[in-house]
């Protein structure tokens, strides 16, 4: 292996700490969407491998890293009321150390990456996806005090989301709304002459109208967080043209959207990904089901 790219996914890393999770998924999030576009378009298209989903802006490496990193800041340093503060740049808590540790578990996710991407690759699951929750899974153990999946108790309720009244229904009936149009949009692109092989550039533009639309909630609004609906429905409707496959997948991904935020991220100190977890799980099924 290259150890500049090791560098590289520590400097990565480092952006990513200093931006913060949420700012910098929202970042790939644009990048995605724009190059998602140029590439369903027939341009021969570069910076979704290397940059979007690559050192710099991947999932894997930026958010993870700002992820990992409130973690630290958090228990280790003092520095943060919240470990499982995603949405604050960790730049201004005027940290090196924090930096640092950002840039450490950037490595461990590009190295989880690249065996997703090679001795795993039977998996057939999304590597980013995959990378984000093994190396935040780490970061609990490595960092957190309260284990894999938290302090479990029969006498609390295990409730992750600050709106505790969004129930199971609500967030299937949006899952399932979120395959139809993906799928009913993707069927009219195919019938108005689009060449089949350029809609597989069309989860990734679902990814990126998703994580880019993280904007609103970093900036206060309570808008749904939806990429782990979009990406594995338009990957549904991809691999079988099935609309009704795809408003499962919506449905149920957004059901276990909530379900693993409880399991991972309710009595708990650091940030498991919840979305990264359904993705990991659900393209593997996806992919090996239908691919």
């Amino acid at each position: 292996m290259d150890i500049m790219l090791l560098v590289g996914a520590f400097c990565g890393g480092v952006v990513g700490t200093a931006c913060g999770a949420i700012p910098s998924f929202i970042i790939t999030g644009i990048l995605a969407l724009s190059g998602g576009i140029l590439a369903m378009s027939g341009i021969n298209e570069f910076s979704i491998g290397h940059i979007t989903f690559g050192l710099f802006w991947g999932p894997h490496i930026a958010f993870t890293a700002g992820a990992a990193a409130a973690g630290f800041a958090a228990i280790k340093r003092k520095k943060l009321s919240s470990a499982q503060d995603v949405l604050k740049p960790l730049y201004e808590l005027n940290d090196i150390p924090t930096l640092i540790a950002g840039g450490v578990f950037a490595v461990i996710g590009f190295l989880f990456f690249t065996l997703f991407t090679t001795k795993l690759s039977f998996l057939k699951t999304d590597a980013p996806g995959a990378a984000v929750f093994c190396t935040l899974m780490v970061c609990r153990l490595l960092v957190g005090k309260t284990g894999p999946i938290g302090m479990c108790s029969l006498d609390v309720k295990r409730t992750w989301l600050p709106n505790p009244d969004l129930g199971l229904l609500m967030h299937a009936f949006l899952g399932a709304a979120f395959g139809i149009v993906i799928s009913v949009v993707g069927s009219a692109m195919l019938a108005s002459g689009m060449p089949k092989e350029q809609l597989a550039s069309f989860p990734v533009i679902c990814f990126g109208i998703s994580a880019s639309s993280l904007v609103f909630l970093q900036t206060g609004f309570s808008i749904p967080v939806t990429h782990h609906i979009t990406y594995p429905a338009a990957v549904a409707y991809v691999l079988t043209g099935n609309i009704l496959i795809a408003a499962i997948v919506g449905a149920v991904n957004a059901v276990a959207w909530q379900a693993a935020g409880n399991i991972f991220n309710s009595n708990c100190d650091t940030y498991i990904d919840p979305p990264a977890t359904v993705i990991m799980i659900s393209v593997s099924i996806l992919n090996l089901l239908f691919g």
